[in-house]
């Protein structure tokens, strides 16, 4: 599971994928409505690649939920976030048995849903095994399609033509010697008094 470059924006909602650095901002793209805003400095931005869940032992990274969400529900969407909280816990209990219910507040458990069905709904929720296949996948085809333009461009290959005649060549104009410019003529103003 790929989370690089999706952010979190405090105040606003949903999720945010970088799009590409200005001079004093971050231009990010919704996932929702692939509307692109600028996130500034001044705005608390958090990168889901860097959240964790507290548990006894040591915290959980997003990343490695998400896969077992992922995985429990077959590559589909999970629970709403609007969803009953007692039934969010129960879910949560059965991917994350060891979460610390004492820190890990309501607000994130339907949080963690929220952001899963939003990352599902985009389309970028995919196992990094996933992600490796593509990838192949297309450079495989890059590398069939230069070996085809490779092969015609063997077999296309014409006998240089013969060059044409070079244009018959225009007499030279004559040159004139440097000093030989325009000659500069005066005239005289008239003067306003008559």
């Amino acid at each position: 599971m790929n989370l690089t470059g999706i952010i979190s924006i405090s105040g606003k909602p949903g999720l945010y994928k970088v799009v590409a650095q200005a001079k004093n901002s971050v231009i990010v793209e919704s996932l929702e409505d692939n509307k692109r805003v600028p996130a500034y400095a001044t705005d608390r931005i958090s990168a889901l690649e860097d959240i964790s869940i507290y548990t006894y032992g040591e915290d959980k990274p997003l990343k490695e939920i998400y896969t077992d969400i992922f995985n429990k529900e077959n590559g589909g969407a999970t629970l709403s976030h609007k969803d009953d909280i007692k039934k969010l816990t129960a879910y949560l209990t059965e991917i994350l048995p060891d979460y610390d219910q004492e820190r890990v507040y309501s607000s994130d458990i339907k949080k963690l849903f929220q952001w899963y069905n939003l990352l599902h709904k985009s389309g970028n929720l995919k196992l990094e095994e996933e992600v490796a296949e593509e990838v192949t996948e297309e450079t495989e085809k890059t590398a069939e399609k230069a070996e085809k333009k490779e092969k015609k461009a063997a077999t296309a290959k014409k006998p240089a033509a013969a060059k044409k005649p070079a244009a018959a060549a225009k007499p030279a104009k004559s040159a004139k010697p440097a000093g030989a410019a325009k000659a500069k003529t005066t005239v005289q103003r008239k003067s306003g008094s008559n």
